[in-house]
């Protein structure tokens, strides 16, 4: 994930860089069914019931073995996680042994019904999802209503002073209702926007002829950097995250090098203690069966299952061929990510499109959306 909030704070008043984690973030699908059916669902969720998902119990006992590993932050998700009767108590669980407790939901459940006790069970943050405004949004959900009814989720959370935000997968088919979603940030007192790029796992796979063109991708990060400046110089402060695309990084150091070419060495060393890439280091993923991955959209691979071994025995087996494979550094990229000035920015990106499109775990990422000029080392100055 890239914080643009953060980098984009630098440019004003510099801080120290900040310690690592102790232990990675987990995404946990808890539950894989959804009422809603969107066209770019990486889990592949549909509206019915999985066999062999995790009880009550097994998913606390997993939460105390992610807490005594070191994990002091989990993001609940799915599916849709409200379909679980017990996800406050879940919530609470994770909360009271002091971790950092999110919840990703697509937000038409959440009501007037319930807003009470998602607002008691200890969330530090509700992501909900919106793929654009009323017409787009419907039709990509597959379900008429559901924009109004994700609206009406985020503004009882607002009301009721949680932390909440929107989550948006850039596609080629939404990208146009981008600017009036980075406005609604400010028309309802949203706190926060995350920003997606398009992945090929679940649905998305499928999808991927529609993963935005690499003009249109830059177009929507350019709109991102320059509303989260605006809205800091008005006084409105919002967070402003992406994910799923580590070019974001070098993408926002051009842009600083062209904005503020006074900054750009101090963005620049940031940016390396950033570090790009996490997948299988500082983020891990655990499905609604209880299978662990390096990510969320490695579901196609299995590091183990933490009904059979706890997860800190899974994320520290030193004998696990695709976490050794993650973990090297530099990563062993070919093509245009071999020959990147910046690789040590964004660590080869992200390997599962790669994966995906050419069968090979180091091929250059399709997905970089930057110029061959700008993989290249700036030229020095006269």
């Amino acid at each position: 994930m890239f914080r643009i909030s953060n980098f984009i704070a630098e440019l004003q008043r510099p801080t120290p860089p900040t310690a690592t984690r102790t232990g990675p973030v987990v995404i946990w699908n808890l539950i894989r069914r959804c009422n809603l059916h969107c066209s770019h669902c990486y889990s592949a969720s549909t509206d019915k019931d999985f066999p062999g998902e995790l009880s009550f119990t097994q998913v606390c006992a997993v939460l105390d073995d992610l807490h005594a590993f070191g994990v002091r932050a989990v993001i609940l998700s799915g599916g849709e996680p409200l379909l679980r009767p017990d996800i406050f108590d879940i919530a609470r669980h994770a909360g009271a042994l002091g971790m950092y407790v999110g919840l990703s939901s697509n937000g038409t459940l959440i009501n007037a019904s319930n807003i009470d006790a998602l607002a008691a069970c200890g969330l530090g943050y509700i992501g909900v999802s919106l793929d654009g405004l009323q017409e787009r949004h419907d039709r990509i959900r597959g379900q008429a209503g559901a924009y109004a009814a994700s609206l009406e989720g985020l503004r009882l959370c607002r009301d009721r002073g949680l932390k909440v935000g929107i989550r948006f997968t850039l596609t080629q088919e939404n990208a146009a209702d981008l600017p009036a979603l980075l406005q609604l940030l400010g028309q309802e007192g949203i706190d926060r926007f995350y920003l997606s790029h398009l992945n090929y796992a679940g649905r998305g796979a499928r999808n991927r002829k529609q993963a935005s063109h690499h003009h249109m991708t830059r177009q929507a990060m350019e709109h991102v950097f320059e509303a989260c400046m605006a809205y800091r110089l008005a006084g409105q402060p919002k967070e402003f995250t992406s994910g799923n695309n580590d070019a974001d990084g070098v993408f926002f150091l051009h842009w600083v090098r062209r904005r503020f070419p006074e900054h750009a060495d101090r963005i620049h060393a940031k940016l390396l203690h950033w570090g790009g890439n996490a997948s299988g280091v500082n983020v891990a993923n655990i499905d609604n069966r209880g299978n662990v991955h390096p990510d969320t959209m490695w579901w196609h691979y299995s590091l183990g299952n933490v009904l059979s071994r706890p997860f800190s025995s899974i994320w520290a087996d030193s004998s696990e061929p695709l976490l050794n494979l993650l973990r090297q550094h530099p990563r062993p990229v070919k093509g245009r990510c071999a020959q990147c000035h910046y690789l040590p920015i964004c660590n080869g990106n992200t390997r599962t499109r790669a994966q995906k499109t050419s069968d090979d775990l180091w091929a250059e990422d399709p997905g970089c959306y930057l110029s061959d000029q700008e993989i290249q080392a700036p030229c020095s100055s006269p």
